[in-house]
Parts: C-alpha cells; structure tokens; sequence
C-alpha cells in the first residue's frame, strides 16, 4: 500500500494534468464561446484572480520565462484584454490587470466554470463540497512550508 503522500503527490499531478491539458482549454473556450488563443487563457485567468501582478511574479507562477510571458502578454495588451500601468512602489515595474475587455471575458469563464463544475460535482452533497473547499484552503493558504520545502509567503 502507498503511503498517503505518495496518492497525494499522485492526485495532485493527476489534477495539475487535466488543468493544463491543450484540449481541455480548449474545449473551455468553445463553451465560453470565447475565441482566444489557448496559450493566453492561463495568463489572462492568472491575471484577473491574482490582481494587478508584474510579469516576473506572473512567468514565476505560471513556471513560464519572463521573455514568454513578455510577447504573450504584449498579445493579450494589443487584444484589449489586459492594461499595463506603473507600479506605485517601484516605477521600474509595469503592473498587469484585466481591461474592460479582458474583465468581461473572465466573467464568461466565470459563468461556463460555474455550469461545468455544477455538472461534475451534481452528486455530491453541500457537506461533501464544502468540506473539499475547506481542506483545499488549508492546504493552500499554510503559510510555514510549502510542499516543496521551500519557505512560504
């Protein structure tokens, strides 16, 4: 038998799969009716859950390089789907946050995530989701160390 840590790595690359698989981005935007090339869905879902990010915060979190994200978030800028303004603690840095365009194209993904994750989660009870929101949190927001044993936040 697995140790419990063994599954739990095993779950989380299996879940880590299925978000960042091409196909399934893709199929995604189809139901969004969004046309959108499927590198700049991460990016500009990153963008508008963390707030207004630099783009070395954003290549680190997406585990992309910095020249990337650059000439993809140049893309989503000459789309309209994203604003670049100064950072007010350091004029060096160039702020990312979703234009009025970009705002609502998130919320059609926001809306289509919704039916989605209804339909996937129709049988479970409000007990069940609840408690899957609660230890994911935990497990999320543990600010001693990470995982990976690196020192958190």
């Amino acid at each position: 038998m697995a140790h419990w840590t063994d599954e739990l790595h095993a779950i989380l690359l299996q879940l880590t799969g299925v978000m960042t698989r091409p196909d399934v981005d893709a199929r995604f935007l189809a139901r969004a009716g969004v046309k959108l090339d499927r590198a700049l869905f991460p990016l500009l879902t990153r963008i508008g859950v963390t707030g207004p990010i630099g783009a070395v915060e954003l290549a680190a979190l997406v585990g992309r390089d910095h020249s990337t994200i650059s000439r993809q978030t140049a893309k989503l800028e000459e789309l309209g789907l994203i604003e670049r303004s100064p950072s007010e603690t350091d004029g060096r840095i160039r702020l990312l946050a979703p234009s009025a365009a970009g705002k609502r194209m998130l919320a059609s993904f926001a809306r289509t995530r919704r039916k989605l994750m209804e339909e996937h989660f129709r049988d479970w009870s409000e007990q069940d989701k609840a408690q899957l929101l609660r230890l994911l949190k935990k497990m999320t927001l543990d600010t001693g160390k990470t995982i990976s044993g690196a020192e958190g936040p």
